[in-house]
């Protein structure tokens, strides 16, 4: 494991270090500087010995929950871990987005919760969700160092296929700071995630979310993807592929965490209930009659606030609230500090370049980018 510690350099000093040489009798010198015994070494630290796969699921498994998240009538099975004792709970974005109803199962007092989702961080594909009632529970023990070494054996827990049975999955940490992009086996939306960690472990769908464990059980990651059951079982034109899965490192969901917890807004984290604007936009160019930069409207949700407003299919969003929009992703962020009932003045183009200004309410809306 990569070392937490600091080192220190001790100097001797030679301009403060003075003898000095009073009589205590005839011929006889003293010397008032007492004579101090070499510290002693600090003593090594030395790791317990590591845990058997029945031993560290044993100690692991009360602190993990299983996950069942709907939005209409599709549904997700995910993983999440416990890691704060009245039911604080870090998971993947992906398995709670779009949801409109949350379940967890505790995998120590076999309690069903209902849950909800406190704020999250797409570009990170981390949540974090409240148990709620849940009080006492047992909390995960999180890795000393930011990230495990190459080479560092791992077990990956989570509820494999969506069963509802906790699966350990050993394997050792292969390659760090890895970019991987993803796709999602619910909708088939990608997403590009940075810094993960690449292991050998036999992740599989419904693990998404869980811990990834050192073999102290510590939490080093959050297991977020791995390979398609085509990949990992072959077909008749390819051969089954070695197993590869990848993790946000620890440190990365911890700083969502503190975010959320602290009830902070920003950068990609959004805190508290989502806000929603009912628009789908994309990016624009140069084209006549039409802004050179902005948000253009693809489509506008009947019913929805943006619908309210007046907003149709290609108009282009100029401006939110004061900050300037010059592409979709800045619309996405001047949406991520608000909350449902915020109101904003909204400045658009239309299709014939008359520009337009309104005041929106924003409506109660599901965990979304």
């Amino acid at each position: 494991m990569q070392s937490g510690g600091r080192a220190f350099v001790l100097t001797l000093v030679a301009a403060g270090a003075w003898l000095f040489a009073t009589p205590l009798g005839p011929g006889v010198l003293g010397i008032d500087s007492p004579i101090q015994e070499p510290a002693p070494a600090p003593a090594p630290v030395v790791e317990p010995p590591p845990l058997t796969l029945d031993e560290l699921s044993a100690r692991v498994d009360p602190t993990v929950v299983t996950l069942a998240a709907s939005a209409g009538f599709s549904g997700v099975a995910g993983t999440g871990f416990v890691v704060a004792p009245d039911g604080i709970v870090l998971t993947n974005f992906h398995v709670v987005e779009n949801a409109t109803e949350i379940s967890a199962v505790h995998m120590g007092n076999g309690l069903i919760y209902d849950a909800t989702v406190l704020g999250y961080d797409k570009s990170r594909d981390v949540a974090v969700v409240q148990l709620i009632t849940a009080a006492d529970l047992p909390v995960v023990e999180l890795a000393p160092d930011p990230l495990p070494d190459v080479g560092d054996a791992v077990v990956a827990v989570g509820n494999a296929s969506g069963a509802g049975v906790l699966v350990p999955a050993p394997g050792a940490v292969t390659a760090l700071d890895q970019q991987v992009r993803t796709r999602s086996s619910v909708d088939g939306s990608a997403n590009t995630l940075d810094k993960m960690i690449r292991v050998d472990a036999d992740v599989r769908a419904g693990d998404s979310g869980g811990p990834l464990f050192d073999a102290w059980g510590r939490v080093v990651g959050v297991n977020t993807a791995g390979l398609s059951d085509e990949a990992r079982n072959g077909t008749e034109f390819s051969p089954p592929q070695a197993p590869e899965a990848y993790a946000v490192p620890i440190s990365e969901a911890v700083a969502v965490l503190d975010q959320v917890v602290a009830g902070q807004s920003g950068g990609t984290v959004h805190v508290g209930p989502t806000p929603y604007f009912g628009v789908s936009v994309r990016d624009v160019s140069v084209f006549e009659n039409k802004p050179a930069m902005g948000a253009a409207v693809v489509s506008v949700t009947s019913d929805s606030p943006a619908e309210a407003l007046g907003l149709s299919a290609g108009d282009v969003i100029v401006r939110f609230d004061g900050a300037e929009i010059g592409s979709s992703p800045d619309l996405s962020e001047a949406l991520l500090g608000r909350r449902p009932d915020d109101s904003a003045v909204v400045e658009w183009v239309d299709d014939t370049g008359v520009s337009s200004s309104g005041t929106v309410t924003l409506a109660a809306g599901t965990p979304t980018a």
